[in-house]
């Protein structure tokens, strides 16, 4: 794919793979927008693609507060006319035997890893329908666990590796909904894993020994966001660089279907997405 006057906003891009997803598509020519919670890294990560002849600008958002997702995609509107890639990348591991709410209540992981790629998302959808054919990947996980739609914030049974694999799959069911909905928009999603315990802070903090590389992981990435050979096929699940299967849950439209609807309650859009139907 040509780079060049395209752009591109990547979540989490001011460390780990996100941010060598950035430093490559600035490279290439595109303007990235980089996002993360950290002034000082959103910094340094674009006075690092700017030294490299690229074009970047950074935007802070915590999305642990879906007030925040939306001011993000606010941020992202006024700033930009268009949007050809969105990759929901920013994420929390397994780390912590306590769970955590977000700022709106809600499990933390499911929060930040799904409900905040969702809401942002269906925020920045009229500006990617507007800028087709335009892409969204979601950096997922092959830990996949299956929603417990009994107790979706894991009030009983909680660890971190649960709520990450579950907001994981959710990741996935969201992909293949999405797909199905944007058909025929010239937008496309796809979702991924990118690569087993990279060399990030994410996996560190989990106390695993990384044994791949977060530019494997981004070769992956920008696989799915810029390959040619991905143009015009969406609601996939890659494993890497390989097309693959996620876990069962994900192909179950009653699953899909409860997810969404969950989801839009969530984050308050029910009533507009209900309007929307019946206008």
């Amino acid at each position: 794919m040509d780079l060049k006057d395209k752009t591109i906003l990547i979540t989490g891009s001011t460390d780990g793979v996100g941010r060598v997803v950035a430093q490559r598509l600035g490279a290439g020519g595109a303007r990235v927008l980089v996002h993360g919670r950290d002034a000082a890294r959103g910094k340094a990560t674009v006075a690092e693609i700017e030294a490299a002849g690229g074009k970047a600008e950074f935007l802070a958002a915590d999305l642990a507060s879906l007030a925040e997702v939306r001011r993000l995609a606010e941020a992202v509107r006024a700033k930009a006319d268009r949007l050809d890639i969105l990759i929901n990348n920013a994420g929390i591991g397994t780390a912590g035997a306590k769970r955590q709410l977000s700022a709106d209540g809600f499990e933390l992981r499911f929060a930040v890893n799904y409900l905040a790629g969702f809401l942002l998302t269906s925020e920045l959808l009229p500006l990617l329908k507007a800028s087709s054919p335009s892409r969204i990947v979601n950096v997922a996980s092959a830990g996949q666990q299956a929603i417990d739609f009994g107790d979706i914030m894991l009030t009983h049974g909680y660890s971190g590796a649960r709520a990450y694999c579950q907001s994981k799959l959710a990741q996935i069911l969201f992909t293949i909904d999405l797909a199905g909905e944007l058909k025929g928009s010239g937008v496309t999603v796809n979702a991924l894993h990118p690569a087993s315990y990279m060399n990030t802070t994410m996996v560190r903090q989990a106390g695993v020994t990384p044994w791949s590389s977060v530019e494997t992981g981004a070769d992956a990435i920008l696989n799915l966001a810029t390959s040619p050979a991905l143009e015009g096929r969406s609601g996939l699940y890659f494993d890497g660089q390989k097309e693959s299967r996620a876990d069962a849950q994900a192909y179950d439209a009653k699953a899909r279907q409860q997810l969404r609807t969950l989801s839009l309650d969530l984050v308050g859009l029910a009533s507009a997405k209900s309007k929307e139907q019946h206008s």
